[in-house]
Formats: C-alpha cells, sequence, structure tokens
C-alpha cells in the first residue's frame, strides 16, 4: 500500500475532527448501511466515529485508515445545514 495516500487520508480526517460525517460501510454480499455520525478522535492507525440511534444512545465504532483507501468504507463530511455533503478526496 502507498503510505502516503494512508498519510493523506488521515490528515484529512484529523482536520474533520468533531464534524458531522456521513459514513457508507459495505459489508459483503451486496450488504451496505449508511450511517451519520461525529468523528470523535484520529489516532495513527485507527479514527472512532460516534452514532446515535433512534433511542438516543451512543455507539462509538473504530474504522482503520485503510478502509477508507480500500473504499470499504466511504466518508462524506456534512455542512452546517445538514443538506450538502461533501466527498473527502482522495
Amino acid at each position: 500500500m502507498d503510505r502516503n495516500a494512508i498519510s493523506q487520508i488521515r490528515k484529512e480526517l484529523e482536520s474533520c475532527v468533531g464534524k458531522r460525517i456521513q459514513l457508507k460501510a459495505n459489508k459483503g454480499r451486496k450488504k451496505t448501511y449508511v450511517k451519520e455520525g461525529i468523528i470523535e478522535n484520529a489516532y495513527p492507525s485507527i479514527f472512532t466515529v460516534s452514532f446515535q440511534n433512534e433511542y438516543n444512545s451512543s455507539r462509538t465504532a473504530s474504522f482503520s485508515y485503510t478502509d477508507v483507501l480500500t473504499r470499504t468504507i466511504e466518508v462524506k463530511v456534512m455542512s452546517q445545514n445538514s443538506q450538502n455533503v461533501n466527498n473527502i478526496a482522495l
């Protein structure tokens, strides 16, 4: 894998800490899910996202930067009014 691409993804996600995102994950066998959450932290190997469900309980999930590189997940940064969605440029 290209280390420069992973470091670029890490830098872009570090700049988005605290922002609302839309995450689309591929779970295999044509199963995908789309959720909205907030990027909590960006660590050297992973980043964490906090999700709220319909019962107002939060769940934190972690993803690696290679998930973004291999397009297992897609991260889109949402604007303040929640209508516009901006892709993270990879």
